[in-house]
């Protein structure tokens, strides 16, 4: 469904300040899989988001969604097909925007859209129907400013926002990480039913590893830009947040010493 292929990024470029942020990563996530994503910063994580959603161009490889080759395709062309959720609770909707002008954005998103524009009252009842299912009360403030919100709430609408058009591919970074422990879990337990429901496939960074081997079907860790550990069920089922730091004890050490190997001299 997904399928990265030895796709590289490099910031800057010949400069004094070049990064390699992506190394020639491959990967594959078929239909309907749930995928973790985790590594300390500057692993590559978002970046690796960055370049599915066409925020980032690469620099060598290729990127297909659906057998589809995107790699050359503009941001806005893939948002119509990709869903989003940020870490920050105030990006991904408009504050200055009510509840359900917030959804009907969402509903249009890819489509063309006319001079003007207004909101049916069939969608109107069908965003009440899709809100009464977050349990936040939201339905009864659909026509309250995004930004009255508290973050929990705002981000339970941008799951929302994000899912609402059942997206090909949903892409989640760290999106509980700015909540406190127990609107983290509550926005936690949304974004597991919402992909659920959908049997939509996602990717999610987190650096909660107990989430990461709690949540999806797969889990893989990143460092220095390569994809380092990709384990799956029903191994990772197994896996405690002690045996998953020594894998990558071991993972990243390898990766070094195959790093120095490779870069030897004769």
């Amino acid at each position: 469904m997904l399928k990265l292929h030895r796709v590289t990024k490099i910031f800057n470029p010949g400069g004094p300040d070049e990064r390699v942020a992506l190394r020639q990563v491959s990967l594959e996530v078929p239909q309907g899989q749930v995928v973790t994503i985790i590594g300390s910063n500057g692993a590559g994580k978002s970046t690796l988001l960055n370049v599915i959603a066409g925020v980032y161009s690469i620099e060598e490889g290729a990127i297909f969604l659906k057998g589809q080759d995107i790699s050359s395709w503009p941001e806005y062309r893939r948002a119509a097909f990709i869903g989003r959720v940020f870490q920050d609770p105030t990006r991904g909707t408009a504050a200055s925007m009510t509840v359900e002008e917030n959804l009907a954005l969402a509903m249009r998103r890819g489509k063309r859209r006319a001079l003007r524009w207004g909101i049916t009252p069939e969608e109107r009842r069908y965003f009440k129907e899709q809100l009464a299912q977050l349990g936040l009360g939201l339905e009864d403030r659909i026509r309250d400013k995004v930004g009255l919100l508290s973050g929990g709430q705002r981000q339970a609408l941008a799951v929302l926002m994000a899912t609402l058009t059942k997206p090909k591919l949903l892409l989640l970074d760290e999106h509980t990480a700015a909540l406190d422990p127990r609107t983290a879990k509550v926005v936690m337990e949304l974004t597991q039913r919402v992909i659920s429901q959908h049997q939509l496939t996602a990717l999610m960074v987190t650096h909660n590893m107990d989430q990461a081997l709690r949540y999806g079907h797969r889990t893989l860790m990143m460092h220095e830009g390569r994809i380092i550990l990709d384990i799956s069920d029903p191994l990772r089922s197994q896996l405690k947040v002690s045996h998953l730091l020594e894998m990558f004890e071991q993972a990243s050490r390898n990766s070094l010493e195959d790093r120095i190997l490779l870069t030897s001299p004769g």
